[in-house]
């Protein structure tokens, strides 16, 4: 299983100015790539292919003035550029992406080289035609890294990304399973009952609006224009790194201790249309929190994340009988049972509803796997030469 291990980097000045050349050469190829193929849908022409693209946008295009500086920088990345260009495209026409866009020089900036282009130094990363550069390791890698990415954010830090092979772990579960309704003012609550608060982000929204207020009333473009940008950048940058390490050890915790866990499909979006609540939503993280749950599945052995349909009425079943009294409003925290006479807690009733209906999920997968597997071994049962191809299927099944 491939993973991604990133740590912060500290170039010098000079290196800093190297880096800023090859982010931009990378941008530069990536841009006359996109734009020599949108000539060529223009003119209904076939689209180069990919060692094609190379051909043109680097290796003949050095040798025009105009695009004289590319071969200042190290070329394989700009190689990988355009290898990532081309599979921007492949998810577009897979109907996974949107068609990818021109880069622009403010923003994210990124470069990557390959494994047989980078070396280290100690505990130094040297890359080509830049050096030797200091990187905070915050823990160790855990295998030879394939590749390295360079990064630049909006605040002007930079990072050093490696995709490297990471074996699961095998870590036995302390609950069968677990459902999770997340919230707004309660990040999650737990079938257990447990209620997961999510940090606070009110002082730094204000830091955040006050400095908006300030970068509104200077001169567009001036020095202290760029610092009080560069200043806001820094802030929003920490309320990310801030909700992205508390989501991190959130689903990690839940991945490692429970074998299942059922999260509800939310429609986000829908929800962010309304005013009230769609920066509380959006500060939540719960899109980013489900993709993180359902990568970590692979980090662990025997591990299942079921995502149930927003449909199911969670909130409106009673979790002890089953009975079901309706929709009730959202001020209404605590529901009796008519049925039964149970007390719920809203929250934790949804979360048990959750996670039977993610349980059931699970079953039913498992039950429509084993009939698949049934049927593969009776249509092959008379068959002499298929006693291999038996043992095959009940290995892969079960």
């Amino acid at each position: 299983m491939k993973a991604r291990y990133q740590y912060r980097i500290y170039p010098t000045g000079n290196q800093a100015i190297q880096l800023s050349k090859l982010f931009g050469c990378c941008r530069v190829v990536w841009n006359d790539s996109l734009a020599w193929l949108h000539s060529k849908s223009e003119a209904e022409e076939q689209w180069p292919s990919n060692a094609e693209l190379q051909k043109l946008c680097i290796t003949l295009a050095k040798q025009y003035p105009q695009r004289a500086w590319l071969a200042e920088v190290a070329t394989v990345p700009l190689q990988q550029s355009i290898q990532d260009l081309g599979v921007a495209l492949k998810n577009f026409f897979e109907h996974r992406a949107k068609f990818p866009n021109f880069k622009r020089r403010h923003g994210k900036q990124s470069a990557r080289f390959t494994s047989r282009s980078i070396r280290f130094d100690g505990e130094k990363l040297r890359l080509p035609l830049i050096g030797a550069l200091k990187v905070k390791w915050s823990r160790a890698l855990p295998s030879a890294p394939s590749s390295v990415t360079i990064l630049r954010n909006k605040a002007g830090q930079y990072d050093a990304s490696f995709v490297v092979e990471e074996q699961p772990a095998s870590v036995r579960a302390k609950r069968k399973s677990v459902g999770v309704d997340l919230g707004i003012k309660t990040f999650a609550f737990l079938s257990t009952g447990e209620q997961v608060i999510s940090p606070g982000y009110d002082r730094l929204n204000r830091k955040i609006a006050r400095t908006n207020r300030k970068l509104s009333r200077q001169v567009k473009g001036s020095n202290r224009w760029q610092a009080t940008k560069t200043k806001l950048a820094r802030l929003h940058l920490k309320v990310a790194n801030i909700r992205k390490d508390f989501l991190h050890k959130q689903s990690t915790k839940l991945i490692r201790e429970n074998q299942t866990v059922s999260l509800e499909n939310l429609n986000v979006k829908g929800m962010m249309a309304n005013r009230c609540l769609s920066r509380a939503i959006s500060q939540q993280g719960w899109s980013l929190f489900r993709s993180m749950c359902e990568a970590k599945v692979k980090t662990y052995k025997n591990r299942i994340v079921s995502i149930i349909s927003r449909w199911e009425p969670t909130s409106q079943t009673c979790s002890d009988c089953g009975f079901r009294w309706g929709k009730v409003d959202l001020s209404v925290r605590s529901i009796l049972c008519v049925s039964c006479g149970a007390e719920h807690d809203r929250d934790e009733n949804a979360a048990k509803n959750i996670d039977q209906v993610g349980q059931e999920l699970v079953r039913t997968a498992k039950t429509q796997t084993l009939s698949e597997c049934q049927s593969s071994l009776e249509a092959v049962r008379d068959d002499a030469s298929s006693q291999p191809y038996e043992a095959t299927q009940l290995t892969l099944c079960f």
